[in-house]
């Protein structure tokens, strides 16, 4: 597709993959992609940023969603050594029909709705439809999706197996209820949890009259075939206000005394910080790494050691690195707004590597 500027000529076919080379140095392969089910998407847009390297450029993919053309451009500038950022505007969106979840039609006109679906969910990693073999995970962090569903809507039951699900509860008040007999209602700041283990079927509804957001996470276990097991954790069992609320542990981290553990080498904070002069310290040791969501407000966060620092808007997103120093890298996030991180072992690249 012509580009202004640029002048594209046929390179090779490596493995039958089509690669072009434009003016300049700019090479993309064009790759096949499934059909995106949600045709309201926005359309992606096409950026090319000069640049006076040439062959600097890195050879770069392009997705077609419905015939639509995405791409990106990466060089080889030095990489941030801290902070990765992800603006919002990056994440895919999905809005699903109603029908598919057994939900009943939506009520665009219905006053207590904030979204003319009733689902509008931000995938951070392939997830549904959207697939992307470069942004499949975050170390052991395989699915998180900010989750906004209406009033009287929500997801029937269905199964799951092999995977920590960790949902923590922004707005409303999320209703699980599951094969193993658990019923349970929970509000903001509060957490439901399942190791599916060998398997387990739930369902999650918004039973009340006002929108229901979450943060529903998917974690790699340390073992597949586990017990499926339920837990759960009221939002004021942890003090997050202008504190690090540590709400989620391992197992085998017995010097942690959270409230949730879950079969993995994982754990996960959460802050809400009142204003700009509000903060918290967030201590990333060697070997391990984080994903920050800004769930709401506008964060800010700074790494100690290189004065890197970020601003952020909600559903902006960031992955942590210790960077190479002996000892990792301590982090200052400060306010105001609700911060969420999850922190691993470091492993893999993340999404930074292609989107």
């Amino acid at each position: 597709r012509p580009v202004a500027g640029l002048t594209w000529r046929r390179v090779h076919s490596p493995g039958g993959r089509r690669v072009r080379e434009a003016s300049g140095g700019v090479r993309f392969v064009l790759l096949p992609f499934r059909t995106i089910l949600n045709p309201s998407a926005a359309e992606p847009s096409l950026t090319i940023q000069p640049t006076d390297q040439g062959p600097s450029i890195r050879p770069t993919p392009i997705y077609y969603y419905n015939n639509r053309m995405m791409a990106t451009t990466t060089n080889t500038m030095k990489k941030a050594r801290h902070i990765r950022y992800i603006p919002s505007k990056s994440l895919y969106v999905s809005e699903p029909n109603p029908l598919w979840f057994g939900n009943a039609s939506n009520e665009p006109r219905n006053p207590k709705w904030t979204n003319p679906n009733w689902l509008k969910s931000r995938f951070h990693f392939s997830f549904a439809e959207y697939s992307n073999p470069g942004n499949t995970n975050f170390g052991v962090l395989r699915v998180m999706n900010d989750d906004l569903v209406q009033p009287k809507r929500g997801f029937g039951a269905h199964p799951h197996s092999n995977a920590e699900i960790v949902t923590y509860v922004v707005n409303g008040k999320l209703t699980h209820e599951d094969s193993m007999g658990t019923k349970e209602s929970l509000g903001r700041g509060s957490i439901q949890f399942m190791t599916a283990g060998r398997g387990v079927t739930h369902s999650e509804h918004n039973l009340e009259d006002e929108p229901l957001r979450f943060i529903q996470m998917w974690l790699t276990p340390s073992q597949y075939g586990l017990k499926p097991n339920y837990g759960s954790m009221c939002g004021t069992q942890i003090d997050s206000k202008n504190k690090l609320g540590h709400m989620v542990s391992s197992v085998t981290n017995h010097a942690a005394q959270t409230p949730v553990k879950i079969h993995c080498d994982a754990n996960i904070y959460a802050t809400e910080l009142s204003d700009s002069k509000s903060s918290v310290a967030l201590k990333l040791g060697k070997g391990r790494q984080a994903y920050l969501l800004a769930v709401e407000g506008a964060p800010t966060v700074t790494a100690a050691s290189s004065g890197e620092s970020q601003k952020f808007a909600q559903h902006d997103a960031a992955e942590l690195y210790p960077g190479t120093g002996p000892t990792g890298e301590q982090f200052e996030i400060s306010g105001p707004g609700h911060v969420l991180v999850v922190e691993m072992k470091q492993e893999g690249q993340g999404r930074s590597t292609w989107a």
